[in-house]
């Protein structure tokens, strides 16, 4: 065969075995995995070892200190780049149950998509590219190039043993570059790479002044009110025109490249219509940061939710003994977690001691640059599998674990999404059309294809 003739090959095994495909995602789905409620995970991960050893790789599932990891590997083409294929089998609680249109274990088909829990974050991504893996081992026997296959169980409850198992594990997860297929197409229906995510960092304010609520004629004015603290401190921490002001917070951030800024400016968007679909009136200050700047380059501080006082029907003239604040903080590239805790908790002593400040989950930034020699080979598969260029995307917006890759591991990590924009990922009524999933198997399989044309001996310009 020809070179082209492989890869059109797997191409017509992976069209001849949709309805197949289909129906074994159809199968995965009905597996509940829920981490935070400890459902279905150890079970699931058997299921996938079952699965990956039958399609031909040695399979394992690995304990962490939480719950375990799936680790595959195939790595039979000497000579070859291996890559690193990320994903996560664990899957958000469905709740609120009365807002699916169906059951979210029972995979439904509805106007070309699937619904499910999972169906597009994460077990219809990484199915994808299993598949993938399946087409090439089915039509030729081998792969084009080495394989490892890390699957998490615990990416819907903030990676917490991730980076612990990458350190135990180094030469086990020794790779030449890392890909994660998660997360959505840009909003225009278009693909994307994504070439790093923003780091988070989440923490709650509590502050407690009376022994127990106070009627608010008789002590209002006399005594704290605990709302009114935490509300003056949160705007010391964000002023009105959107800057975050606490002391040092922009300290260690690094600057967009030429290529990351250029790669933007390609990006379509369409204010008015987002503006629309979300009945906004402005977006948040300053009005005149640019879109992607924001989301890309700049941290951010977000109220999660603020709790105290009364809240039921009509009027209640309490002062509140107790208030809290949940928030998060998303990162850019080279702020670390830890410091940024340390500036913030030394914010809340400075003003306003008598508020509790409790740090709690936290992921690094991860960033590889626009420019690496891998670019190439991921745009070649997207062309070749899809028809069509992938729009490049300097920082995902979200917060993915690929610190651990770029960071502990040293590799490059890419995001190449495969699912619809409105996935509704985290929502009642997730789903995945079904065109996004088979064009994902075959953008799984023509990157296997194109990183196997590159040989050991370019490992340095990589």
């Amino acid at each position: 065969m020809t070179s082209s003739e492989i890869l059109n090959a797997v191409f017509e095994h992976i069209d001849n075995n949709r309805t197949n495909f289909l129906e074994r995602l159809m199968d995965y789905l009905r597996h509940p995995s829920i981490s935070a409620e400890n459902i279905g995970i150890h079970e699931v991960g058997v299921l996938l070892v079952e699965m990956l050893t039958d399609i031909g790789l040695n399979a394992s599932l690995m304990p962490t200190s939480g719950h375990p990891i799936v680790v595959a590997r195939w790595e039979k083409a000497p000579g070859k780049p291996t890559v690193l294929l990320y994903g996560h089998y664990d899957v958000q609680p469905p709740d609120p149950i009365d807002k699916w249109l169906s059951p979210p274990f029972e995979p439904t088909i509805r106007d070309g998509r699937l619904f499910a829990r999972g169906a597009g974050d994460n077990k219809g991504q990484h199915f994808a590219q299993i598949l993938a893996i399946e087409s090439h081992l089915k039509r030729h026997g081998t792969l084009p190039c080495n394989v490892i296959l890390l699957l998490e169980g615990e990416e819907e409850i903030g990676s917490p043993h991730i980076a612990d198992f990458t350190r135990a594990n180094k030469e086990i997860l020794k790779a030449d570059l890392v890909v994660t297929a998660d997360g959505p197409r840009h909003a225009s229906g278009a693909p994307l790479i994504k070439f790093g995510s923003r780091g988070e960092v989440t923490f709650e304010l509590r502050c407690r002044h009376a022994s127990r609520d106070l009627h608010s004629g008789n002590f209002g004015g006399v005594v704290p009110n605990p709302i009114w603290t935490l509300v003056h401190l949160l705007g010391t921490m964000r002023n009105a025109d959107g800057e975050i002001t606490i002391d040092g917070f922009h300290d260690d951030i690094e600057p967009p490249s030429k290529e990351d800024l250029a790669a933007v400016e390609r990006l379509p968007l369409d204010i008015a219509e987002l503006m629309r679909n979300l009945n906004l009136a402005r977006l948040d200050a300053p009005k005149e940061r640019p879109f992607y700047e924001r989301l890309c380059f700049r941290p951010t501080l977000t109220i999660n939710g603020f709790h105290g006082g009364y809240g039921g029907p009509g009027s209640k003239t309490v002062l509140p003994s107790e208030a809290s604040v949940k928030c998060d903080i998303r990162l850019v590239e080279s702020q670390d977690p830890k410091d940024i805790l340390r500036k913030v908790a030394a914010h809340v002593e400075k003003h306003a001691p008598d508020v509790d400040f409790v740090a709690q989950g936290s992921m690094c930034p991860s960033k590889t640059p626009i420019a690496s020699s891998f670019t190439a080979p991921l745009r070649r598969a997207f062309v070749a599998a899809q028809g069509e260029e992938p729009l490049l995307v300097p920082a995902g917006f979200g917060s993915l674990p690929c610190y651990v890759f770029t960071k502990i591991l040293g590799m490059p990590a890419f995001q190449t999404p495969y699912a619809n924009a409105d996935e509704a990922n985290h929502a009642p009524n997730e789903n995945l059309e079904l065109s996004c999933f088979y064009s994902g198997i075959r953008t799984g399989a023509a990157l296997l294809y194109e990183l196997g044309l590159l040989q050991l001996s370019e490992r340095e310009a990589w």
